[in-house]
């Protein structure tokens, strides 16, 4: 297995912080991402031609919180760093674009550097886009759901590059969700785009060692693997907090909203807005076709949600904001919202793509539990777990 973790350290134990779902201590040290390890990386990257795979994500945060986090293509360049092009996933270079929205390829107005898209009809780097790179640089923000198609497009790239025998290097970066694993492992006769690998909804894991797990599970085409290498965080482990610095793609604005983001994206493969067109995106659920409540928004067209699940509809539901925060996936909102649906139609054909089985939609239709629904998932999980366990780079 082609794999190198460049570290100056071991393993590293931080205390658990009072962020989110964790715990009442105080976060003792500051965590540093992989692309603020500058010291680490630079010295590969020094005479070398670079492709960046980035979006606004990609930061590097100053020690001092009175100056701006500087972005890692303009850092790169400032250090004399040959960069050729950017790739960019899906919401496009800054972040801004719909979901499920094609991207144009075109130029940083900024730097001048060519934009290309890997997002729409060109997922995967072409020989041609990859011609005279040496190494492929991946920093993005991953929220630790399935169907965030961040690690699609890892994947992707590795793939590309394993062809050509570039190397990849993954400038590691927090899970916000990594603190729980759950929700049914994906049957590869529902590979898509938001699920191309047989792990979990939410699989605890940080991209750099997701990328890992693609590797060394020979998940890319005729079992190739990638010369890789991850630049690891720093004063981290899976139940260390992380605030997100910024938003991971527009209809993630707050950290409420990625804690929830895992359970409520299933509500994308029904007729139930997910609170796509409000300023309470991934906070909120509701239809015109469910019971009138105390709580109703109408979804308006806005940055992210050009044309939102039921534009200028009132839509009657629940607000989430004050919840709880999850440990793991809650199915309650979905068999509730289910049960309530007025309308004749409910699912339709990208629940199951979501799920990654068809096997939950058929649950509900016969009115499982939440815990005759989850007593289904325990087996593939186990095994998920051991295969896990192979690649974590923290505790």
């Amino acid at each position: 297995m082609n794999f190198q973790l460049i570290s100056c350290a071991q393993k590293v134990k931080v205390q658990r912080s009072a962020f989110g779902v964790h715990s009442s201590e105080k976060q003792s040290q500051t965590i540093k991402t992989g692309a603020a390890r500058t010291d680490l990386y630079i010295k590969l990257l020094k005479g070398k031609n670079l492709a960046i795979v980035g979006n606004q994500t990609s930061i590097i945060e100053k020690r001092n919180k009175n100056l701006e986090a500087s972005h890692l293509v303009d850092s790169l360049l400032s250090l004399e760093i040959n960069i050729k092009k950017v790739f960019a996933p899906e919401h496009g270079f800054r972040g801004k674009a719909d979901a499920g929205e094609i991207i144009k390829d075109g130029f940083d107005p900024k730097t001048g550097l060519a934009i290309i898209s890997l997002y729409g009809n060109n997922k995967k780097p072409s020989n041609e886009q990859l011609k005279d790179i040496d190494i492929v640089v991946f920093d993005i923000q991953d929220v630790g759901a399935r169907f965030y198609t961040y690690i699609s497009t890892l994947h992707y790239v590795m793939e590309a590059c394993a062809e050509l025998n570039i190397k990849v290097i993954i400038l590691d970066r927090p899970n916000p969700n990594s603190h729980y694993m759950d929700g049914p492992v994906l049957e590869i006769a529902h590979k898509s785009f938001v699920g191309m690998h047989k792990v979990p909804v939410v699989y605890g894991m940080t991209i750099g060692e997701y990328g890992k797990m693609i590797n060394g599970e020979k998940w890319l085409k005729n079992g190739i693997q990638c010369d890789l290498s991850v630049i690891p965080l720093e004063n981290y482990t899976h139940q260390t907090a992380y605030n997100l610095p910024v938003k991971p793609s527009p209809n993630l604005p707050n950290e409420k909203s990625i804690n929830l983001y895992p359970s409520l994206c299933f509500f994308e493969g029904t007729t139930i807005s997910a609170g796509r067109g409000t300023e309470m995106q991934f906070q909120i659920y509701g239809s015109p076709f469910l019971e009138k409540s105390q709580f109703s928004f109408t979804p308006q067209a806005n940055e992210g949600a050009k044309y939102p699940k039921y534009k200028n509809e009132l839509c009657f539901g629940e607000n989430l904001q004050r919840t709880k925060n999850l440990n793991q996936l809650n199915l309650s909102w979905l068999l509730k919202a289910y049960k309530q649906n007025s309308s004749k139609e409910f699912f339709n054909g990208f629940f199951t793509k979501l799920a990654g089985t068809k096997k939950l939609q058929k649950q509900i239709e016969k009115a499982l539990s939440t815990e005759e629904i989850r007593k289904t998932w325990k087996e593939d999980l186990e095994a998920f777990k051991l295969i896990r366990s192979k690649y974590l780079i923290y505790e």
